[in-house]
């Protein structure tokens, strides 16, 4: 029992503050080489090993306890010699002190498995908040904290393996770009909150749009770019008219939302760059064929927002260009 006792404390002493043999390091779990299943490991073997120098305890004091009590009946073994009887003394002597000796033992053990469980647990706790914080920042580098979308990074990285994957299996593969119409004319009439609450609406109107294969993504500003795999271009129409007519609510203003929007399709040999910039050049061929209608579905002063946005509502749609 002392010999395992000892080999446990050799096996996670390498772990501890250099300053403490009890005290476990408080850096990252990278630094002492432990993740958070290898520490449950050790808590787990660290109870086990509690339950059995219990056991092991409960055992030897009551051999100990029963060689004490046959040892103070000398009736039981029939000699007369009184050298006998003193080496009888000194042996029971010797064993109570052994018991007492025991019982201190188990005590220093169980205050050592308890002090050791105590800080696997706190590391345990700390590893679990830090990996809590670690998925909290991976899902900040991933999403868009204003709409909730993916940002350029994700859908970039998407659009290169499912482009390579098109190419691959000869599937169809489409991007959409989209751009809102005169947005900073939104935000000079009825203020960037007002902005903010466009820009989540046409994100929520365009998630709920896509099937759920497909990837909608804001790249920046007010442009927004959407991946649809195994969709051709002639498809595209019709996710477009799902978008159609837009207008979303603000301090007791509706306020219409135009967009334009370009697609074109995967050409096989061509880098996912070469890829973007032609739906881009689509799209920006589109606002500028429909920048003045855009312009003129908003209000030029905030004095005239209110009627304004109400005949805007009937302004007819922004037209689309596509890649022949």
């Amino acid at each position: 029992m002392v010999m395992r006792s000892s080999d446990f404390a050799k096996q996670i002493r390498p772990h501890m503050k250099p300053s403490s043999t009890t005290l476990l390091s408080t850096k990252p779990a990278a630094s002492t080489g432990l993740g958070l299943p290898e520490m449950q490991a050790q808590l787990q073997r660290l109870e086990d090993r509690d339950w059995w120098l219990w056991s092991m305890a409960v055992i030897v004091m009551l051999l100990l306890t029963f060689a004490v009590f046959a040892m103070s009946f000398p009736g039981f073994i029939k000699v007369d010699d009184p050298f006998f009887y003193a080496s009888m003394n000194r042996a029971v002597r010797g064993l109570v002190g052994l018991v007492l000796i025991f019982n201190a033992y188990t005590i220093y053990q169980q205050i050592t498995v308890k002090r050791l469980r105590r800080e696997f647990s706190r590391k345990i706790e700390e590893m679990r908040t830090l990996q809590v914080r670690a998925e909290e920042l991976e899902r900040l580098a991933q999403v868009d904290s204003l709409t909730g979308l993916v940002n350029r990074r994700v859908a970039e990285e998407r659009l290169k393996s499912e482009a390579a994957r098109s190419e691959r299996h000869g599937h169809p593969l489409t991007v959409v770009s989209f751009d809102l119409d005169n947005f900073k004319l939104i935000n000079d009439t009825y203020g960037h909150l007002s902005g903010d609450q466009v820009l989540k609406h046409f994100a929520r109107r365009l998630e709920t749009a896509v099937r759920k294969s497909d990837i909608a993504a804001r790249m920046g500003g007010d442009e927004f770019l959407v991946l649809l795999p195994e969709c051709t271009t002639a498809q595209v129409s019709t996710l477009v008219a799902r978008l159609r007519p837009m207008e979303t609510e603000c301090g007791g203003v509706k306020i219409p939302i135009c967009f334009s929007a370009g697609w074109v399709g995967y050409e096989n040999g061509e880098t996912t760059e070469q890829f973007l910039e032609r739906a881009d050049r689509i799209l920006y061929a589109e606002k500028r064929a429909a920048k003045k209608r855009a312009e003129e579905s908003l209000p030029s002063r905030k004095d005239d927002r209110a009627p304004i946005a109400a005949t805007s509502a009937t302004a007819p749609p922004a037209s689309v260009l596509v890649a022949k």
